[in-house]
């Protein structure tokens, strides 16, 4: 019996075997699973199903299997999406990171998965990145269960006011700053503005450091390896300016 195709990402492939290759694929039905790919690294003829199996392209995927790690049974393109290139590829690139340290196996998000999709539309789109991202981050905590609001102070219960200042604590939210508290704050105006979806300028900046915090406490201590490749472009851009 054949295995029904559902819509699928591939986020990241390394090789297993003498010719195989082990995936992590997000899938629509089941989240995040772990793949066994055999023979994609034979020479064929009639080309390879490997040559599908590209990360930020839509996918038709088959799966068989019962255990932690299923059987690609067989793999469709599912539509075609622009090259993502420069800064668009690297935020891409922590997108997928993010979804494979935070993202338990086998544990569907539909949710999740619509905002992958979305953010991947705009970063191929050359949407401004910063504000894809944020969206993303947001959506993403959102799913796991560590939502919070950035128009509300978390501590009074109250809304945040254009005119104050707030500190964001992990686990917490927002509070407002008490006076000569010392800390990294954010000014309430920027806080309303990124709560009403605006991300740019200031308010870009201010949730890019609230949601980038709230998601510093789940990834834990191990940095990130699209982090790493971001700054090592930074500077080399540097280097050659």
């Amino acid at each position: 019996m054949q295995a029904s195709l559902q819509p699928a990402y591939l986020l990241h492939r390394r090789p297993y075997r003498e010719s195989s290759q082990l995936l992590e694929l997000f899938t629509a039905e089941h989240g995040r699973v772990g793949v066994v790919a055999r023979g994609l690294r034979r020479r064929s003829r009639g080309g390879s199903p490997g040559a599908l199996l590209q990360p930020f392209s839509p996918l038709l995927v088959g799966l068989v299997g019962r255990g932690e790690l299923k059987t690609l049974a067989g793999v469709e393109s599912g539509g075609g999406l622009a090259p993502l290139r420069g800064d668009a590829l690297l935020s891409g690139l922590y997108v997928n990171e993010l979804l494979v340290r935070l993202l338990h196996r086998d544990d569907p998000q539909p949710a999740v998965f619509a905002s992958y999709a979305t953010v991947l539309g705009a970063l191929a789109d050359a949407a401004p990145v910063e504000p894809a991202l944020r969206r993303f981050e947001g959506e993403l905590l959102e799913a796991l269960g560590y939502a919070f609001a950035l128009d509300h102070d978390a501590l009074a219960g109250t809304p945040v006011e254009a005119t104050r200042r707030y500190i964001f604590e992990p686990g917490v939210g927002l509070r407002a700053q008490r006076p000569g508290a010392a800390g990294t704050s954010f000014a309430g105006e920027d806080l309303l503005r990124a709560a009403a979806g605006d991300f740019t300028g200031s308010a870009g900046r201010a949730a890019k450091g609230i949601l980038r915090s709230a998601l510093r406490e789940l990834l834990g201590e191990r940095p990130l390896r699209s982090r790493q490749l971001f700054l090592r472009r930074r500077e080399r851009s540097r280097e050659g300016s």
